[in-house]
Order: structure tokens, then sequence, then C-alpha cells
């Protein structure tokens, strides 16, 4: 593996056994991860990218499936460590955003408790540093009044707020890799290009590596350096993000970029322009 390879993931196979008849789901995925690189993985519902992503962030289960291949982190493969390794990385060095926050923070925890609970999971520190590291993490993601939202619940939060709550938790760690998926998918145009660019900057800012899955190519075409493309379960092509975006050499690709709505730049411009400026 490359030195500046974070994640090396090559010939992975995800095959349920929870039916009568097994079924595949994803066939020989591959994929690597730079330190500081931003990946979209794209494709329709069902194609198999969140169950890839999954599975590279150790949230599948060990029973009813099979997963075949290697996903290498750290000179360790994922899908062979013992489960006490694979909790000692999960959080802390690879972290997963999810697309509806509010399914995925506790609704009777306040926020604080929730951002800081990896904290006390994963490190000896004092509840006095433990309160400066949430509250710097909430003022990165760009929270107004931190200090007000950690002691609100997650339903007294936009929908905005709380996906900025759930980037917190999950770079609160300070992780190599974070796994974004569909982040945006629930929240209006003018947040969803907020979200991006609070991502970017994230990863200027630390060198996190992101993997970025959405079916919005518009979106990744914005945050992403490459990208890969699923089908019914398989890579059907990948490359740098403006050369596929501008030559794509497969059927499926030119009909996603087909169906991509045409805005005018200049307006999204100028929009981001007014909303910097308040």
């Amino acid at each position: 593996m490359e030195n500046d390879v974070l994640l090396e993931v090559t010939d992975l196979n995800i095959e349920f056994h929870d039916h009568i008849i097994p079924e595949t789901v994803v066939f020989d995925f591959d994929l690597t991860l730079k330190q500081g690189e931003i990946v979209g993985l794209v494709g329709e519902s069902g194609s198999g990218k969140s169950m890839s992503a999954l599975a590279i962030a150790g949230l599948l289960s060990r029973k009813d499936m099979k997963k075949r291949g290697r996903i290498f982190y750290d000179g360790k493969d994922l899908l062979t460590i013992s489960r006490n390794e694979l909790r000692s990385i999960q959080g802390n060095d690879i972290s997963m955003i999810f697309q509806e926050p509010l399914t995925s923070l506790n609704p009777v925890k306040r926020i604080y408790d929730q951002v800081e609970e990896p904290l006390r999971i994963h490190t000896d520190l004092s509840k006095e540093q433990r309160y400066e590291k949430v509250l710097k993490i909430l003022t990165e993601v760009e929270l107004d009044d931190p200090e007000h939202v950690m002691r609100q619940y997650p339903h007294e939060l936009s929908g905005g707020m709380r996906q900025r709550v759930m980037i917190a938790t999950a770079m609160i760690m300070e992780p190599k890799i974070l796994i974004a998926d569909e982040p945006t998918t629930a929240l209006d145009v003018t947040i969803q290009s907020q979200i991006v660019k609070l991502l970017k900057k994230l990863n200027a800012r630390k060198k996190t590596s992101i993997l970025f899955i959405s079916h919005d190519l518009s979106l990744v075409r914005t945050l992403c350096e490459r990208v890969l493309v699923m089908k019914d379960g398989y890579i059907v092509e990948s490359g740098p993000v403006e050369r596929v975006f501008t030559n794509p050499t497969e059927e499926y690709t030119k009909k996603l970029i087909a169906a991509i709505p045409k805005i005018d730049p200049e307006l999204i411009y100028h929009n981001e322009r007014d909303t910097d400026s308040k």
C-alpha cells in the first residue's frame, strides 16, 4: 500500500443469507482513499453504495451475511480483526454520518451529552477538558451560540443544525476517515450547499479523508476529487470527477449526468455570497 493511502478495499463482495436464497448486493468493489482526499460514491437507491460504506465502517452484522475481499486500514483487515480491535477504530479513526440525524440522535439526551460521548469512551480527558473540546467542535461546525445548543434536545433544532451536530459528533475524535452517507438528502438546497461547504472546510483544516455517498451528482462534482459510479452492486465507472462528468464512458453514467437539473452557476455563486455576507 502506498504511504499516503489510508484505506484500500479490494474485491469486496457482500452476500445476504437472511432469505431462502442468498442474495449478493455488492460485487468486486475496489476503492483506495488517500490522506486528505475526498472521493464520491454515487448511484441510485439499491446500487450497493451504502452497503459498501457500512462494510468499510464495520457496521454490517457478522451474522446473516457473508463478506469476501479485504478492507485494509492501518495494516489491518477490518473484515477479519477482532470485535475489540474494530471498536477501537470505529468512531476513533473512522467515523460515519447518516442521512437523517433525527433517527441517529437520542431524543431524550441533550446535545452536549451526545457530542461528548466519544470522548468519554475513547479518552481520559477531565470533565473540563471534554467541555472545552465539545464547545470547540460545535464552533468549528459553525453552529450559532454553541453553548445554548449544548443544552438543547434534538427536536429543538432545525434539520441543518442537527446535521451539524452529527458532523461534530463524528469529528470530535479527529478521525482520519469520515464516511458521509447521503448527509444532505433530507435538507433543502440552501442548507445542502452549506453542509457541503462545511465538509470542504473540515477537510482542508484537518486533512480528514472523506468518502461522500450521494445520488446527487451536482453535490459530488462540487465536493469531490474522484468519483465511483455504482449500479446493481457493481462499480461501472470511476475516475477524476471532471473527467467522468465531461467525458463519461458508460451509458449509465451518461444518463445520471443528463438527469442533473441545469442550474445557472452564477445564480448559485451570488446566493452563496448573499448567505456568507449575512
